[in-house]
């Protein structure tokens, strides 16, 4: 019957099933995540939105580069089985076979390609935003200091870097990485210029930054007078780690640094009046949000 020469084939491809199948088990082997032995709740760090992502990153690499050649070969498999099978031998089935695999091997090849830029962006992003929360680390002192750092804090349908409460007011800190460029010489530029509604880095410039920046520190305000009754002074603090900043004309309602020195710098700003019992309920607040963001992703999982 002519149906089992196209049905027969498949044997051979029984093995590479069995491969395809061991490697989607095994594509979430790495899990980085780590769970406090105290109440079960995913402990976070510096940059942990950008350590999951960075995760997820790898598993998605390791499960291109696995799967790649099992799917390009499969229809060079196939069409051996074919061959072996046939009646009579048709070339053009057979180029058939072989452009299809060529055509996943380009496919893989882009896979692999945008894996390894998506884990480069990643890796850049989390530096900066360990350097930043490496900085911030040093606010933190005995009750008599009453300085507070959260990372990572859920908020507006995103997640903020840093949120900062000192003595005189809350900042909602966020970080950006991007790659410096070079001259012809080799020598590397590094300073932007920070106008009132854009930044002009060599070459290029960008709104979004300030705007994020603005809309978050938006938010913080008006849900902490929310959740504590009371008007708590915010700033938007907005970090760039490696650029000399040029902040000459910079807008008032932000601040923009290189993050260097940026615990010193947030423990001499003052926003506004913040009395302590502001102070105190602000940060029963963001730690509540935390505690329940945690209970609900140990939930989900």
């Amino acid at each position: 019957m002519a149906w089992l020469e196209y049905l027969l084939p498949l044997i051979f491809l029984f093995p590479l099933s069995a491969m395809a199948v061991i490697v989607m088990a095994l594509r979430n082997l790495h899990d980085a995540r780590v769970r406090s032995p105290f109440d079960a709740h995913q402990l976070r760090e510096p940059g942990q939105a950008l350590r999951d992502r960075l995760d997820r990153a790898f598993a998605g690499l390791f499960l291109n580069g696995a799967l790649g050649p099992i799917v390009t070969l499969a229809p060079l498999v196939y069409g051996m089985g074919r061959m072996l099978f046939a009646t009579e031998q048709n070339w053009f089935e057979w180029a058939l076979y072989g452009a299809l695999s060529t055509l996943l091997v380009l496919l893989y090849c882009f896979l692999l390609i945008r894996d390894f830029q998506r884990i480069r962006r990643l890796k850049l992003g989390l530096a900066c935003e360990l350097a930043v929360g490496q900085e911030l680390a040093r606010l933190i002192r005995p009750e008599a200091h009453p300085y507070y750092v959260f990372h990572d804090v859920p908020g507006n349908g995103t997640r903020i870097d840093h949120v900062v409460v000192t003595p005189c007011g809350v900042f909602v800190v966020e970080t950006r990485a991007r790659t410096r460029p070079f001259t012809p010489s080799g020598q590397e530029i590094n300073l932007v210029n920070v106008e009132r509604e854009r930044l002009r880095f060599p070459g290029w410039s960008e709104r979004q930054p300030l705007e994020r920046t603005r809309e978050l520190s938006r938010w913080m305000a008006d849900w902490l007078a929310q959740q504590t009754g009371r008007e708590v002074p915010v700033m938007g603090v907005l970090t760039l780690p490696g650029w000399n900043v040029e902040a000459s004309e910079a807008p008032d309602d932000l601040l923009v640094v290189s993050g260097e020195n940026l615990s010193l710098t947030l423990a001499e700003l003052c926003p506004g009046e913040f009395d302590p019992a502001a102070h105190d309920a602000a940060i029963a607040a963001l730690r509540e949000r935390a505690a329940r963001v945690e209970q609900l992703n140990a939930a989900a999982d």
